[in-house]
């Protein structure tokens, strides 16, 4: 079938949000078909993911309290920590255990770093996003993925999980993470909407191609192992520059907006979903993405496993 290009369900990586506050599951409004879990759940969502031929998730946490640091982030027994530890304890080396390296989701003010003097400070922020880098991997994360974009963070990580002894664990850096309107369906299910400002000051200008080679080569030398454009769909060509040029994997974020109008579309009669779904992920695939994390993953796998 024209659709199936290659995709294979182990190309796929499914983003959980961890809801420290809920009792059970918390639908996200503008993403139909995902939710905020309890950490109780977790498990059985991880499960069905993995006998789909899944085998990596992408995990964001929704903390119980946040203060203007983000203690949260990187508490040994704060909310990603615990799911860590849980899903390693029941699926052990049969799941690649991903965690999202930044500030946003933790602090009160809901921006990726220390705000000092009303701005993000990088070199602060650093300091902050090594203690989470390290506190993920001493729960037993596979791979770390840092998102907040700030100048310098994959060195500080690499540096942060060496000296602690995780030179193994693996680093899957947002390199290429543009300053997108499709990103607001997923500040409602992580509750990370700035409270002030906006985050162009430290994410990527859409227009620029050069910008976004520079950075993803940068990372790779600072000890990126796999690199990230994202969004997706707005941003192929981004994809196939990187996928030529170098030689690390290449992730590609099929983000929340993007999952959200195909959600919307459908449910107004306007296009086929499954059809979209397979058309977009294949789009993707094409342009040069070795790893696809997209919210489709967990419906689309078993579609893949029929063909």
């Amino acid at each position: 079938m024209m659709f199936k290009a290659g995709i294979h369900p182990s190309d796929l990586v499914y983003p959980i949000f961890v809801d420290e506050n809920a009792k059970k599951p918390v639908p996200i409004n503008s993403m139909p078909g995902c939710f905020r879990l309890p950490l109780q759940e977790v498990v059985n969502e991880a499960r069905k993911t993995l006998d789909n031929g899944i085998k990596a998730v992408l995990l964001f946490g929704v903390p119980s309290k946040k203060d203007d640091v983000g203690s949260a982030a990187f508490a040994e027994d704060g909310v990603i920590q615990k799911t860590v530890k849980l899903l390693k304890e029941e699926f052990g080396d049969d799941i690649v255990v991903i965690t999202d390296v930044c500030l946003c989701e933790y602090t009160n003010h809901g921006h990726c770093g220390i705000v000092k003097d009303g701005k993000v400070d990088n070199d602060s922020t650093l300091e902050v996003l090594g203690k989470v880098a390290v506190s993920h991997a001493q729960a037993g994360a596979d791979i770390v993925a840092p998102s907040s974009m700030m100048d310098g963070q994959v060195k500080h990580i690499r540096s942060a999980l060496d000296d602690a002894g995780f030179k193994d664990v693996a680093i899957m850096a947002y390199s290429a993470k543009y300053a997108s309107c499709f990103y607001g369906p997923f500040r409602e299910a992580a509750e990370s909407k700035p409270k002030f400002g906006d985050r162009k000051s430290y994410q990527m200008s859409y227009g620029s191609q050069n910008e976004a080679l520079r950075e993803i080569e940068l990372d790779i030398i600072e000890g990126a192992d796999i690199v990230m454009v994202k969004p997706a769909l707005a941003y192929l060509d981004i994809i196939h520059l990187a996928k030529s040029r170098f030689t690390v994997p290449i992730a590609a974020y099929n983000v929340s907006g993007e999952y959200a109008m195909v959600k919307a579309a459908a449910k107004l009669g306007w296009i086929d979903e499954k059809a979209a779904i397979f058309e977009i992920l294949t789009g993707i695939k094409r342009a040069g993405a070795d790893i696809i994390i997209t919210y489709f993953a967990k419906e689309v796998a078993p579609w893949l496993n029929q063909i």
